[in-house]
């Protein structure tokens, strides 16, 4: 097989899915929103905890994946609110040092949960084996 999951116990399985898939040298993340693993609850109301605590999963994510923040080439954002971009934007700001990963940032009607923010990733990291 040209790839495989890699899955995080810290992180909270809701269905069908891999936490992220390895292939030829990048990893693809799925999605991660600011749930609390422990409670499985959204952290917080405003954009800046949501997207903390997504950007904490999704390091948990990538260190499941031998991967940090420095491996990541790709970024996209799924916000429930353009009017909350900025407040994303300056987590993601505390997150990524240059030179920064692409982004894409999608205005979506509705997130899982109810939440404000949906973050993927893309990185690289050499040839994986399971």
């Amino acid at each position: 097989m040209s790839r495989y999951a890699i899955n995080s116990k810290k992180l909270p399985k809701a269905g069908p899915y891999s936490h992220a898939i390895a292939t030829k040298g990048l990893v693809y993340f799925s999605g991660q929103v600011g749930l609390d693993p422990k409670s499985g609850k959204l952290v917080g109301p405003d954009i800046t905890s949501q997207t903390k605590q997504t950007f904490k999963n999704i390091g948990v994510a990538l260190k499941e994946a031998d991967c940090g923040f420095d491996d990541v080439i790709k970024v996209n954002v799924f916000l429930s609110d353009m009017n909350d971009f900025t407040g994303m934007n300056a987590v993601m700001a505390e997150v990524f040092e240059e030179p920064y990963p692409a982004r894409t940032t999608i205005g979506v009607a509705a997130l899982p949960l109810g939440a404000k923010v949906e973050i993927e990733v893309v990185c690289e990291n050499g040839p994986l084996t399971p």
